[in-house]
């Protein structure tokens, strides 16, 4: 036993010596041999689009064509290479940030890498998307923060970069924001009621930059409300815990839930009902409110979605102030605080995400209230349709922001 051991250890390292001398025989080959340039693209015409171009053309017909490749200059210096299957006829030049003309080189490639000689083509791209998203930024004063809003109709992947001048006169970055909403507005917060200076700029992912806007802002005052002394109403009409979920938690999980997207220890109501549902809670103190933040449970096994079920898409928030309370349904005095609307930022259909819906849906949903409304003691949240076209709603966890002094 012990000689055919050694044996096969004595094969072994005979094998291993045979491969490594070999090794120098071995060399990366295309996938076939021949150096025959295949003819030039024919047949070229161009569409023009907001800071790209698609070109359509016809390939060299039996030339063993593995690709179609695009080599242009950028703005900033680089050559760009951009490359098409052969299964089909039409290649997308980007990155543009201007609207000059650009002269393209198209090669066919075969599948030994031998390129055709170029066929050039010009191509004079539209304005870049960034500059229409730059013309509608809007920098506002937002509670405790700086809300910066703009409009994006071609759903262009941008980055709107925020910056903060310091007490020292230095720029500072705060945080950017990234998306292909047609519509966006994000809030900085965590700043005091004092004057501060923000400068906006918008760029694409080829780091062509608009110009800067300025602006001067003054920050509203708010603060996060003691939500330990609040209290759950029954008052006529309000939506009765799920039948259907016996083992969910009341409504007063919701203030008393800490906001994780991730806790499937959740409020919800039943699904029988039709009609627009809501759900009535008392703050117990009168407060001048400025907005809400909604956690809705979104992430379980893998399965990542916050845009589904009984998440409340379209919502309305009502109040009512500390002696209004009387008869305890809607013909008491409720003033609107606000109706919201949950939009997903990329537009996708139902049970599709983008990466930007799932960051959205994990940091929380935050809606405004009206500005002249009145102070409240007592909150009532009405769902008019879910996701699913239902009233039912389910709500992981809020917490409420306003102002309590005086």
């Amino acid at each position: 036993m012990k000689t055919l051991k050694m044996k096969l250890t004595c094969s072994s390292v005979i094998i291993a010596i045979i491969l490594f001398i070999g090794c120098d025989d071995i060399s990366m080959k295309p996938i076939t041999s021949g150096s025959d340039a295949p003819g030039m693209i024919t047949n070229i015409s161009v569409e023009n689009q907001p800071g790209q171009a698609v070109i359509t053309y016809s390939i060299p017909k039996n030339q063993n064509i593995l690709y179609i490749k695009a080599v242009y200059p950028l703005a900033n210096g680089e050559t760009r290479e951009v490359k098409a299957s052969y299964y089909t006829n039409k290649i997308v030049v980007d990155g543009f940030a201007d609207t000059n003309e650009h002269t393209i080189k198209l090669y066919a490639v075969n599948r030994s890498e031998s390129s055709s000689e170029p066929a050039e083509v010009t191509i004079k791209p539209l304005e870049n998307p960034i500059w229409e998203v730059f013309r509608s930024l809007k920098i506002l004063p937002d509670f405790a923060g700086v809300k910066i809003r703009g409009e994006n109709p071609t759903r262009a992947n941008i980055a709107v970069e925020v910056l903060e001048k310091d007490t020292l006169g230095n720029w500072q970055m705060m945080p950017s924001i990234y998306t292909s909403a047609m519509e966006f507005s994000r809030t900085n917060r965590g700043l005091d009621t004092i004057p501060y200076n923000f400068a906006v700029t918008v760029r694409d992912r080829f780091l062509n930059y608009t110009d800067t806007i300025y602006e001067t802002i003054t920050p509203f005052f708010e603060e996060k409300i003691d939500m330990s002394r609040f209290t759950e109403l029954k008052l006529t009409g309000d939506a009765e815990k799920s039948p259907e979920n016996p083992s969910l938690p009341g409504l007063s999980s919701i203030w008393m839930n800490a906001p994780d997207y991730k806790n499937w220890q959740r409020f919800m109501t039943g699904r029988s009902q039709t009609d627009p549902q809501f759900v009535t809670f008392n703050m117990n103190k009168e407060v001048k409110l400025s907005r809400i933040k909604i956690t809705n449970f979104g992430e379980s096994s893998g399965n990542v979605d916050f845009y589904v079920d009984g998440h409340m898409r379209v919502f309305e928030i009502w109040g009512l102030g500390k002696n209004e309370l009387i008869n305890g349904d809607w013909s008491d005095d409720w003033q609107l605080l606000g109706r919201f609307e949950n939009i997903k930022p990329s537009g996708l259909p139902l049970n599709q995400n983008s990466s930007e819906d799932i960051e959205a849906g994990r940091a929380g949903f935050d809606y405004d209230f009206d500005t002249e409304a009145g102070k409240v003691q007592y909150i009532r949240i009405k769902c008019i349709e879910n996701w699913v076209g239902t009233t039912w709603f389910q709500i992981q966890s809020i917490v409420l922001f306003g102002d309590t002094r005086g």
